[in-house]
């Protein structure tokens, strides 16, 4: 017996009991599938709900999966564009890291100045400490006045951040960590290496020679002399301490923080909270460790051939250390033992990197940019984009010369992926026939729909191939634009000051006009509502879908692909912007050359 329409459960003879409402009957659940495709008001209201999922929810995703951009370069105010101001980085004066200004930290000891083309400072010679650097080339902000980013402070100082060397206590007695090195020069430059000697009272002399190249690699030399009466073990060790963790945060796709090369392999894995319960430790011979911020590093290079012990290990007051040291040398009297490190400071440039790599033997410093599974893709995609900057000037216009490319290549299968479409669209009626005649047998269904294909030589899967290849393209542009300090601060046109950063111009606020920060998820800019006209017509003039649930699904689709491309960087839109609208030529192309396809596909 079935209950009065309006609930309850009812029984069907052949399958059972199900819940459900009504006197109609009601079909088993394999069948509620082809139920709800055939309800386009159901299937409308559940892709509303996931737009609005995707809308919502997408923000909190991508912070951790997938970074937008950069922080905003420029705002605009009035109409017009102007730099973002930038923060004061500084702690406040009651915070452990923020002991005084640093001009009066730097004052307080001697130093050795440091004069290249990319790189100012100064070294310490309380304690023998590379702890005082700017890059000279990479600002803060866009503005012209905006100070040089500044890599390294000195202990006592905001964001302490300096690297040192010397040798470990078990059987020898080197300087102090007071220690005032002497030395005959006061400035290192490239070509022009100094040398920096203390003694330890107990007849041994200490020797620390250090070189620079006119990019952003420093030569380390140590050397003890033993002039005592007994042999002394000696271990050299260097370190890079720093206070705080990075202020890039890392993500699943951008790593930041702790980063190593040893036994062959890139090592992401550790994390700054990683160590503050115990450290991370490591034994191998040949590679690096230091720490990685989005376009900055910091790397402790030891001797290529030689074994060492490394870790990362924090401290007091939130500081986090890298260091390594070497196996113990037996130094006999009248005699000395010397070893040669190296230590990267500066900006992770990809052909600086590889040069070191290359040419230096660095293990692997070109690892120090996170770029992933799509690595393969990745890099010519950066190299070609590169040149055709250096070509053209503009990185906007690399950008669009880039798609153009990559478009051209595609055509041959753009038009497989179009015919293969239109054919589709034309043997539907005949589908739906199959589906209907054979619809209590999947299996003869299923041969039918195959035999189909063969007959009227289609092959299902072939529209979906460049999507497909688009993937990785897209992903690896994405990867470049986000890690690649290439593209920092590059402008396009007009108020577009920095293309790895969102669109600042919205119509949300007049275009700055009212003053007013509006919010996150509905601060589209000018060129995402260009990125969603775009794809608006180019989904106008595909072969459009017989199922009306489809239909409304694209439609909707670039308003809601707007809003989630919307935070991502320009440089990124502009490359879909210009995909979008190739491909549009290119289907107006295929339309006027197969007159056929259009026929099919409006039959």
């Amino acid at each position: 017996m079935a209950p009065a329409r309006g609930g309850g459960w009812r029984r069907n003879a052949s399958r059972g009991v199900i819940p459900g409402a009504g006197t109609d009957p009601i079909p088993y659940p394999d069948d509620w599938g082809k139920i709800l495709n055939n309800n386009d008001r159901q299937n409308f209201v559940l892709f509303a709900v996931v737009a609005a999922l995707i809308l919502f929810g997408w923000p909190l995703i991508q912070g951790k999966f997938f970074p937008t951009a950069n922080p905003p370069a420029t705002t605009i105010v009035n109409g017009k564009s102007q730099p973002v101001a930038k923060p004061n980085a500084d702690p406040t004066a009651d915070s452990p890291a923020a002991v005084r200004d640093r001009r009066t930290v730097i004052a307080e000891t001697p130093r050795i100045r440091i004069d290249t083309p990319t790189l100012q400072g100064s070294i310490n010679l309380k304690g023998a400490r590379i702890d005082d650097l700017v890059l000279a080339d990479y600002k803060e902000t866009i503005a012209k006045n905006s100070p040089p980013i500044r890599l390294l402070s000195p202990a006592g100082a905001p964001d302490a951040y300096f690297a040192g060397f010397g040798w470990r206590t078990d059987g020898l007695a080197p300087p102090a960590p007071d220690t005032v090195w002497t030395t005959s020069s006061s400035v290192l430059s490239p070509g022009h290496p100094v040398a920096l000697e203390a003694a330890n009272g107990a007849g041994q002399r200490f020797r620390i020679e250090i070189a620079v190249d006119d990019g952003y690699m420093f030569t380390v030399k140590q050397t003890v002399f033993n002039a005592g009466s007994s042999p002394v073990p000696v271990a050299p060790y260097g370190f890079v301490n720093r206070a705080g963790v990075s202020k890039d945060p890392g993500s699943w796709t951008i790593h930041t923080g702790p980063m190593s090369v040893h036994n062959g392999g890139a090592d992401y894995g550790v994390k700054f909270k990683d160590v503050d319960d115990a450290p991370e430790k490591f034994s191998t011979t040949g590679g690096w460790l230091g720490f990685t911020d989005k376009y900055w590093l910091t790397a402790l290079v030891p001797d290529q051939g030689a074994a060492f012990d490394g870790q990362f290990r924090s401290g007091d007051q939130s500081s986090y250390q890298a260091d390594y040291t070497y196996q113990p040398k037996q130094v006999a009297p009248g005699q000395q033992f010397s070893q040669t490190s190296r230590f990267f400071a500066g900006a992770k440039e990809v052909k600086l990197l590889q040069h070191y790599e290359n040419d230096g033997g660095v293990a692997k410093l070109d690892k120090a940019i996170d770029w992933g599974w799509f690595e393969i893709v990745e890099k010519p995609i950066f190299t070609y984009l590169d040149w055709l900057f250096r070509m053209v000037g503009n990185f906007g216009v690399a950008i669009i010369l880039l798609t153009v490319t990559i478009r051209g290549l595609m055509f041959p299968i753009a038009q497989r992926q179009f015919a293969s479409m239109a054919k589709m669209r034309a043997i539907q009626p005949k589908m739906k026939a199959l589906q209907e005649r054979y619809k209590d047998d999947k299996v003869k269904q299923q041969q039918e729909v195959m035999a189909l294909y063969k007959t009227e030589k289609v092959n299902p899967v072939a529209g979906c191939l460049p999507t497909l290849l688009q993937i990785p393209i897209f992903y690896a542009l994405y990867k470049v634009l986000m890690l690649t300090i290439e593209m920092r601060h590059q402008p396009f046109v007009a108020w577009i000051k920095d293309l790895s950063a969102p669109d600042p111009l919205t119509p949300v606020n007049l275009f700055g006009m009212l003053h007013f920060v509006p919010p996150h998820f509905i601060a589209i800019g000018v060129v995402p509502i260009l990125l969603g006209i775009s794809m608006y017509f180019q989904f106008k003039l595909n072969p459009a879908p017989m199922d009306a649930t489809q239909k409304q699904i694209f439609a909707l689709m670039p308003w809601v692909l707007m809003f989630v491309m919307a935070p991502f960087a320009v440089g990124l839109q502009v490359y879909w912007i210009t995909s979008n609208c190739l491909a549009i030529l290119q289907q107006r192309i295929l339309y006027a050359r197969h007159p056929d396809l259009k026929t099919a596909a409006v039959k």
